[in-house]
């Protein structure tokens, strides 16, 4: 069954099929970095991450691109009340985001561009559009023409009318239509500026992305994506531009999540009711929050409060206990039995159903519902064998079976209990390494027989009896065989 996304620009679930397979190109807008990342940020990363790692699994080779703003108002009001340069600022919020993603499991993007870093490659998108005629230079700031391109408003639904009638613009007496957006700002007394064909000053919001979508991944990709409240006026202004630029396609898909709310209302720094994620995950294993992300639909609002934390706890305990108590299962008496225990069907049932809902536009809460209910089918056999006190053989091996399933999903698709993984793999590595040393304890003894013997043979009694009986001392037995010394540790 084939992958199935909720495109925003045609409104409809389509099939997806990329643009050269099995290559993605796919683009996530990232964070301005004026403060920390708060979990709304943390919403759209957790679920962009699981939307990576399932096309991975698919066996799709994904080049994932996510920006940072570092040039941007807020950061240079912060910088200015401060009195640090904004660039500090800059820094500062990368660093903490680059914390932050590594506490929750988020990975590293591909390549993560910096507007400050791309500035040229913004003057060659704006200075394009001017030559083609949807772009002006007004008193050295440069305007997009939004009448220019009759498009626009496709991928928000509105019309210019409306939108003219009450959207977010920016009021400026250098603009031809109030619609009409800003690509270069002209220098402040200040702020950072740039030289550019146009004067001293700094690309506006909506160019950054376009141009680096362009150098990074080419004119059209596969996937744009980002939080809904980035549909308008970012995207479609993003949009717009990039095609009025190359004459193509920008993104075949566009993907949206929905908003997190505190209450109802959009969590957000400039209503100060933003929760960081470093409050969370002082409070909380980073786990439980990327599981309330995945227990709601990633288009749906998710409503945020400590309430949902604690129970979505819950949840994430009796997932991680399912899994751990099979050490303690291992440890009861074990009973033969024979026969193939039902639980390997139902872990066969649960996968399938599992990817049949994340290929439905990627239904985590339906797919998570199937791993639980496999979470229960463990707790029925725990639960009898812990009152029996003993497992039988067939219980245990289909109770193992379905915990390498559980954690193989959990760890690989969702970064749920990664840390478990990694305590697997530091077991792992412990065990070979305490086979190694054996191999090469092995390899001293064979040696210590070898020198007792030479000296034996040269008559160096002392030597040779010193040699056998502080091997003795050690447990090692040594026996004097026509065919050579041979050695047994003593049980």
């Amino acid at each position: 069954m084939g992958l199935k996304i909720y495109n925003t620009l045609s409104g409809k679930l389509e099939e997806f099929v990329p643009i050269n397979p099995p290559e993605v190109k796919m683009y996530v807008c990232g964070v301005t970095v004026y403060d920390d990342s708060h979990v709304g940020h943390g919403r759209s990363l957790i679920v962009f991450d699981v939307f990576r790692r399932y096309l991975e699994h698919l066996g799709y080779k994904v080049k994932f691109v996510r920006n940072f703003t570092d040039v941007d108002d807020k950061i240079i009001n912060r910088a200015k009340s401060e009195c640090v340069p904004f660039m500090t600022i800059a820094n500062r919020y990368i660093a903490s985001y680059y914390e932050d993603m590594e506490v929750i499991g988020v990975r590293p993007a591909d390549v993560e561009p910096r507007v400050s870093e791309h500035i040229p490659e913004i003057i060659e998108v704006i200075s394009k559009l001017i030559e083609k005629g949807y772009a002006y230079e007004s008193g050295g700031d440069v305007y997009f023409s939004v009448s220019a391109f009759p498009e626009y408003g496709k991928l928000s639904k509105r019309n210019p009318e409306e939108l003219e009638a009450g959207a977010r613009v920016e009021p400026s007496e250098k603009k031809r239509n109030p619609l009409d957006f800003a690509l270069w700002k002209s220098a402040k007394a200040g702020e950072p500026a740039w030289d550019s064909p146009w004067g001293p000053g700094r690309p506006g919001w909506h160019t950054e992305c376009v141009a680096m979508i362009f150098k990074h991944l080419g004119e059209t990709i596969d996937i744009h994506a980002g939080g809904l409240d980035l549909v308008f006026p970012h995207h479609e202004n993003e949009i717009a531009q990039a095609e009025a630029c190359t004459g193509k396609p920008f993104a075949r898909y566009w993907m949206h999540n929905g908003l997190v709310t505190v209450g109802g209302q959009k969590m957000s720094k400039s209503l100060g009711n933003y929760i960081t994620l470093k409050e969370v995950y002082s409070r909380y294993h980073p786990d439980v929050l990327r599981l309330l992300v995945l227990f709601t639909h990633y288009r749906s609002p998710l409503d945020f409060s400590w309430e949902k934390m604690e129970e979505t706890k819950k949840a994430y305990e009796r997932l991680k206990s399912a899994i751990t108590d099979l050490e303690l299962l291992k440890n009861l008496p074990i009973e033969e039995s024979s026969g193939t225990h039902p639980l390997f069907e139902k872990v066969k049932e649960v996968e399938e159903k599992f990817f049949e809902e994340l290929s439905q536009d990627f239904n985590t809460p339906a797919s998570l519902s199937h791993l639980f209910g496999l979470v229960s089918e463990l707790n029925k056999i725990k639960k009898t064998a812990f009152e029996r006190k003993s497992i039988k053989s067939n219980e245990l091996s289909a109770y193992e079976y379905a915990v390498n399933s559980l954690l193989k999903h959990t760890t690989g698709i969702f970064g749920i209990l990664e840390d478990l993984k990694r305590d697997e793999c530091v077991r792992e590595k412990r065990e070979k390494k305490g086979s190694e040393e054996q191999k090469v304890d092995e390899r001293l003894l064979e040696l210590l027989v070898n020198v007792r013997d030479k000296a034996r043979k040269a008559k160096y009694y002392d030597i040779s009896d010193y040699i056998r009986d502080e091997l003795a001392k050690l447990g090692v037995i040594l026996e004097d065989t026509p065919a050579g010394t041979k050695w047994k540790l003593q049980r």
